[in-house]
């Protein structure tokens, strides 16, 4: 089986923001030495984050050093609202990439949340499906499954989708797999990641947190999503080790059903913890050390979902 296994450029936060020169290219260099297929770069601010800047030159310099490899393309921004979004859809044009990922900054209650999101989707998916772009909504920390699947069946556009976090279904209290299955049908592309469960009286924020940790340290049922995955016919995969993140769950969220705190998927992880394994305040660490460590997760977590592949059946990677 051939799949496109893609870099996040989060797996990186902190040698884009601490090792000087570390850059855009400098990243999707890495993800080619490292055999990835493709990258996902995120440009999820008013800078464009992590591709420096918001200049032209820097999107055609992405555009023509992934074009040289072959490799490619998804791009992350944040929010709905519809101007946002066609600015947003012309840079994923500019740089060649196939997808926008996006998640929604609406607040209040849940149902208006999804109404306020699906408006905005509603309004902006001919100019997407103009470009050949999927806009893919992510379960980011907000929706359940069902609450992100009945958003994109309400806009019923071929350019909107779902992207699925394997672990962000964890902030409201769902478990993973069953998220998989609400969302299963729409899913266009995937964020791979390892997560753990810190009780609130371990947390520095004193709520009950979700943290990350190397690929395969972690909690969740990765090798079952990615069988599932793989066995519904998905091809690209975007591995993003998120060591060293944290985010507690979302107020008012109840466990839902088959959620035991504490077992399986929501297993907790008990102090003193190992910062190769489990950072829950990175200012406790100098720059220098966030990067080693960082750099140290994703080669250990790579070297993890590599065989964890080959033993589904994965033998080539390459894109498109």
């Amino acid at each position: 089986m051939k799949i496109d296994l893609a870099l996040h450029s989060f797996c990186l936060l902190h040698h884009f923001r601490h090792q000087p020169g570390f850059d855009a290219i400098s990243f999707i260099d890495l993800a080619e030495a490292l055999g990835f297929s493709g990258v996902n770069l995120s440009l999820n601010d008013q800078t464009f984050r992590h591709l420096g800047g918001r200049e032209e030159a820097r999107m055609d310099a992405v555009r023509e050093r992934l074009k040289r490899s072959g490799m490619s393309l998804e791009i992350d921004t944040s929010g709905t609202e519809p101007n946002h979004l066609a600015e947003l859809l012309g840079v994923a044009h500019r740089m060649g990439a196939g997808a926008l990922r996006l998640y929604t900054r609406h607040g209040g209650g849940i149902a208006e949340m999804m109404k306020l999101t699906t408006i905005d989707l509603l309004s902006v998916s001919p100019l997407a499906e103009s470009y050949g772009i999927v806009l893919v909504l992510e379960n980011h920390e907000d929706f359940t499954g069902p609450e992100l699947a009945a958003i994109v069946e309400a806009v019923a556009s071929p350019a909107v989708k779902i992207l699925f976090d394997y672990g962000n279904a964890q902030m409201v209290l769902e478990d993973p797999v069953a998220a998989l299955e609400a969302t299963l049908a729409h899913i266009h592309s995937v964020h791979v990641k390892d997560h753990v469960m810190v009780r609130a009286e371990d947390s520095p924020t004193h709520r009950l947190t979700v943290a990350g940790v190397p690929m395969g340290e972690g909690a969740l049922p990765i090798e079952a999503i990615t069988r599932r995955l793989l066995h519904q016919g998905l091809r690209r995969l975007t591995f993003e080790s998120v060591w060293a993140y944290a985010a507690p769950v979302a107020q008012g969220r109840q466990p839902l059903d088959g959620v035991r705190l504490g077992e399986g998927a929501f297993g907790y992880a008990s102090p003193p913890f190992d910062p190769r394994f489990l950072i829950l305040d990175t200012s406790q660490h100098a720059p220098d050390e966030l990067v080693k460590l960082e750099r140290e997760a994703l080669d250990k977590g790579v070297r993890w979902f590599r065989g964890l592949l080959e033993g589904l059946g994965v033998a080539e990677y390459g894109a498109g």
